[in-house]
């Protein structure tokens, strides 16, 4: 090897400037938070938002992504889809520890600034995701989202319930990343390389390579990404882990990973394995139909409210696996894009709606109750008219009940799959999804139509009220007027997807 070839590239850190300032930040709470003798970790709480929200204006000022670029020895991208993902990521956080600072405060052994500085780790892991054009980056993204998550559901260690989440998690993830790990080293020995659109290139010159191996890395690898998606038949840890976690890690686990697993979808499959759509089309179809059939037939039979949303989740990962597994038409780009865009759009209001359902358990919740069972809101509206309101939004919006933004989510699902060629599934996910409005207009008959569970005031903050206020405003107003964002994610993925 000559000199000229062992030169150093200097990395162009000014694309990766969002994911720099939040590991600087991470690092520097979990420092500052040792001398910090609030037991409220009111600081390290502060510092911990306004990272979020200096990262959100990095990123979109910083980096300056008007075009698809590299950087890191192309292990790293950046695009509109990246940055627009990563935002959403950092909204949803924010709401994530803006809903949860009341429920941590009544908990003393997670009121710690570990807490806080996981939240962040996660959320660089995140962001690692959402921007992997390697394979080893989309792993250690993984892995660092999966590592933070592991301890934050082991936090509360008086609950033997969220102990036996936390091992349950620690080891199904761990057997997900081998076969990850696993499906990965059988892709690399097939083409000499992990680097995305290198694999993708060499795939399509069609020689140098052996079919088969890669069919099976890709099954290994479809495996350990359905794990993070949580989808049938990789479900298993769902419901137990959101049940046993504390709420406020529930809400964390249910809401900014979607995000992040459906960027690691766009950039392995699509933008990797294009050419083995065929392949991968045909698994994702026959795990979007089991986990609606699971995920909507499981929830009816639940009387806790977060075990019901656990199998729900299930069921929406599979909806939006309809946009992703009918979306390759080779020849057609226009329709690609608008099939997974849909996908996208599905998963936005999809974090959107848990955000909100969410955030009113713990609006409920208090110290010594978790308000997790589905007679714990029994009697809201007499309670407060507004909150039950809010809480309604939600449900109709999870069962795509018109004018709700989760009726047009799953409208554009729907086309995406009729379009494709696909009615017989289409029939199918509105059969399910009929089954699934059954579990939800449930709580809605308890929260109206039951008698109060409590006679006690609902408390909360000025800030919480507000932002809860806005998460159902936006649920209800996004329902309305669904093109602007629809048109995002559309032109967000425009420039993101390589044909």
């Amino acid at each position: 090897m000559t000199l000229a070839e062992m030169q150093f590239v200097v990395p162009k850190l000014g694309i990766a400037s969002a994911e720099i300032f939040v590991l600087a930040m991470a690092c520097l709470i979990l420092i500052g938070d040792l001398f910090a003798k609030d037991r409220d970790r009111t600081i390290t709480y502060v510092l911990t938002q306004l990272t979020l929200l200096g990262a959100a204006v990095v990123s979109v000022t910083g980096s300056g992504a008007e075009e698809v670029s590299y950087t890191f020895s192309n292990m790293f991208v950046a695009d509109r889809m990246g940055d627009l993902l990563k935002f959403l990521v950092y909204i949803s956080v924010i709401a994530v520890l803006s809903y949860s600072r009341a429920y941590v405060l009544d908990r003393p052994e997670m009121a710690k600034g570990e807490f806080y500085v996981l939240c962040l780790f996660a959320t660089l892991g995140m962001m690692v995701m959402i921007s992997a054009s390697h394979f080893l980056t989309v792993y250690i993204g993984i892995e660092l989202l999966s590592l933070s998550l592991y301890a934050m559901v082991a936090m509360n260690r008086n609950s033997v319930a969220a102990t036996e989440a936390a091992m349950k998690y620690f080891v199904l993830g761990a057997l997900a990343s081998g076969l990850l790990l696993y499906g990965m080293s059988m892709l690399y020995g097939a083409t000499g390389t992990l680097e995305i659109p290198a694999f993708a290139e060499r795939l399509f010159k069609g020689a140098g390579y052996d079919g088969i191996i890669v069919s099976f890395g890709l099954v290994f690898l479809i495996a350990g990404i359905a794990f993070k998606l949580g989808v049938v038949p990789f479900h298993m840890w769902i419901p137990d882990v959101y049940h046993g976690a504390p709420t406020a890690v529930t809400l964390f686990i249910a809401s900014a990973p979607k995000l992040a697993a459906f960027a690691v979808v766009i950039r392995v499959l699509v933008n990797g394995l294009i050419l083995f759509s065929h392949d991968w089309q045909m698994m994702l179809i026959i795990m979007s139909v089991l986990s609606m059939a699971v995920g909507n037939f499981a929830a009816i039979a639940q009387t806790n409210i977060k075990r019901m949303l656990a199998y729900s989740a299930i069921s929406h990962m599979g909806f939006m696996l309809l946009g992703m597994g009918t979306g390759v038409i080779m020849g057609d780009p226009s329709f690609i894009i608008s099939a997974y865009s849909s996908s996208m759009f599905y998963v936005v209001t999809y974090v959107l709606a848990s955000l909100g359902a969410f955030g009113t358990i713990l609006l409920l919740s208090r110290a010594g109750f978790e308000a997790d069972e589905i007679s714990d809101f029994a009697g809201l509206n007499k309670r407060n008219s507004w909150y039950a309101a809010i809480m309604m939004t939600m449900m109709f919006s999870m069962a795509g009940i018109p004018f709700f933004v989760g009726f047009f989510a799953k409208l554009s699902v729907l086309q995406a799959a009729v379009a494709g060629g696909h009615l017989w599934l289409a029939l199918v996910a509105v059969f399910f999804s009929l089954i699934g409005a059954f579990y939800y207009l449930r709580v809605v008959k308890v929260m109206y139509f039951d008698p109060p569970a409590s006679a006690e005031p609902i408390e909360a903050t000025m800030d919480v009220k507000l932002l809860l206020s806005a998460n159902g405003l936006a649920v209800a107003l996004i329902g309305i007027l669904p093109n602007g964002l629809m048109m995002l994610c559309t032109e967000s993925l425009a420039d993101s997807i390589v044909f």
